[in-house]
């Protein structure tokens, strides 16, 4: 095997653009920063041409790829419609239709939690929405503003990040893509992004827990740590008034009067975009599949339709139709103007904007640090296009063999542990998931498929250790970001519940460290081992449940 044309100087980009990423909390930046050393790189130095290629080479021909303008798309017609459906009253109508359930604390927490489930499809529009809407009705019920915004925080990235339908599925699945495209293409060409984005739900062990903490906090009815304090004084009726946090501003409100609520205006286009979604990928899988594999029938046709299916197409036309029946609802059932939409679909659209932009640029870091050429053309000869890719998972691949002696099974058992952490850290620093997710996805699917070292796609989706990590750096991304006291759930959190920031910060970590640490003893460890996932996840929860009953205690006397 000839020699790396660029050795250590292939990790540089990424390494950058972590490092800056963790020091700035610019994600953005920070990538373009990481281009820039790695165009640089490539160019032996020379500014004029390391320009030249960082705007031709990266960033314009990662914009104008085909499914990368499809995920554009949705993700904006996705933030148009949570936007219509806003002004609608659509989503009063939900937090109105579950407030009737809220009697007690303990329904008033699960209600808000419920409410947190359905509104799946958007972490800005669950933070803001859940917390203005349920408020009321905790202050009511002495729930205090702590607790609120720990269950808002919990049920909007982590609910959004492994919904089927969500402004999350199409960043997710573009890096998982990118990262498949750094495989060799024997093996690449045998797997499917959403086939292996569902198939490493269960490995999200943080995601899963957090969500089911909530429901055993307020179901045992006890609490530990700042948030019993919290839960304590709000039952004397002391509310921890906010600080200073900025402009506390809806982005989705356009300061005008909302029509009369009802939950259907956001439920109907909701569940349109989700049957076009399901109905799309099922049938531009099928038609992949009668072509490639006429003869299957049954659960195995309808198994290899979906992991067939042109997930970015089916995402794009999903949003469409949602959008088109949010925008006919909100003029014809809620008599609302056709400029006052218009306005309202652009806010929302401009809401997402920030994360197509972290999108467009990790895509470009990826394509960099790849083997293939620009037009896509994976190399036929060693080193074949190093003069405008990095080959850094290559490098990574050789350095892992080097390491472990020619046996890089060895490093597979930690693989999910040290890429959740890792996770955690680069997310908790940065304050953003999409942005961790956009930095290290790319990178972990090549170093991760090489530590398992699978000859095939069945035996690397087979895998339980690489569909782990692929599970554990998307939580990994989350569970930072969940806590972090510059992540913006974090701050719409807070703000939508009136809650100061730092105290709900202060409150929530205790829990999400609790929640973090049981998923890595008993979760990404244990998956290292060859524990079925089905035997760890009633386990994790049984543990969860038992902290709680030891360390925890009752808020009412």
């Amino acid at each position: 095997m000839p020699e790396h044309p660029y050795g250590w100087l292939s990790i540089a980009p990424p390494v950058v653009a972590i490092v800056l990423a963790i020091v700035t909390q610019r994600v953005v930046l920070s990538l373009l920063a990481g281009l820039a050393v790695g165009a640089l790189i490539i160019t032996s130095g020379d500014p004029i041409q390391a320009f030249v290629d960082l705007l031709e080479t990266n960033l314009w021909n990662s914009l104008i790829q085909p499914g990368q303008l499809r995920i554009f798309a949705f993700t904006l017609l996705c933030g148009a419609m949570i936007g219509v459906i806003h002004i609608s009253g659509g989503m009063l109508g939900l937090a109105d239709a579950i407030t009737p359930w809220a009697q007690s604390r303990r329904s008033g927490q699960l209600a808000t939690w419920c409410l947190g489930l359905i509104i799946f499809f958007d972490d800005y529009a669950n933070c803001l929405l859940i917390g203005n809407a349920m408020r009321p009705t905790t202050d009511r019920l002495k729930i205090s503003r702590e607790k609120l915004a720990y269950i808002v925080d919990c049920t909007a990235a982590p609910v959004a990040g492994i919904a089927l339908v969500s402004t999350w599925i199409a960043v997710e699945l573009a890096y998982l893509r990118e990262g498949l495209s750094n495989l060799d293409p024997k093996i690449s060409a045998g797997l499917n992004p959403f086939e292996l984005f569902v198939a490493c739900i269960p490995y999200r062990f943080y995601v899963i827990q957090t969500l089911v903490f909530v429901a055993l906090i307020a179901i045992l009815r006890r609490d530990f740590g700042p948030m019993l304090k919290a839960e304590r004084k709000a039952l004397e009726g002391q509310f921890n008034a906010p600080k200073f946090m900025g402009s506390s501003e809806n982005p989705y409100d356009d300061g005008q009067l909302v029509p009369a609520s009802h939950w259907a205006n956001a439920a109907v286009p909701l569940g349109v975009t989700l049957s076009i979604v399901i109905w799309l990928i099922y049938a531009t899988g099928a038609a992949a599949v009668a072509k490639s594999q006429p003869g299957l029938v049954g659960m195995e046709r309808i198994r290899e339709a979906f992991g067939s299916a042109d997930s970015s197409l089916a995402l794009c036309y999903g949003g469409l139709a949602g959008l088109t029946v949010a925008w006919l609802m909100a003029r014809w059932r809620a008599g609302i103007h056709a400029e006052r939409i218009l306005a309202a679909a652009g806010r929302g659209a401009r809401i997402v904007l920030p994360a197509m932009a972290i999108l467009w640029v990790a895509t470009a870091m990826s394509r960099m640090t790849s083997n293939k050429s620009v037009d896509g053309q994976p190399s036929t000869t060693p080193y074949e296009f190093k003069d405008s890719r990095l080959y850094t998972g290559d490098f990574l691949k050789q350095q892992l063999l080097a390491a472990s002696d020619g046996s890089p099974e060895t490093f597979a058992r930690w693989m999910p542990t040290i890429v959740f952490l890792l996770a955690s850290v680069v997310s908790f620093c940065t304050g953003t998931a999409y942005g961790t997710m956009g930095i290290l996805v790319p990178m972990v699917v090549p170093l991760a498929a090489a530590t398992v070292g699978a000859t095939s796609p069945e035996e690397l989706a087979g895998s339980s250790i690489f569909i782990a990590t692929l599970g554990c750096v998307l939580a990994g991304a989350i569970m930072g970001d969940h806590v972090s006291p510059v992540s913006d759930t974090a701050i719409l959190s807070a703000q939508a519940s009136s809650c100061d920031l730092m105290a709900h910060v202060y409150t929530q970590i205790v829990y999400a460290a609790v929640v973090g640490t049981v998923s890595t003893l008993l979760g990404t460890v244990l998956v290292g081992y060859g524990v079925s996932v089905w035997v760890i996840l009633p386990l994790q929860v049984v543990v969860l449940a038992g902290v709680i009953l030891v360390f925890g205690k009752r808020v009412e006397p």
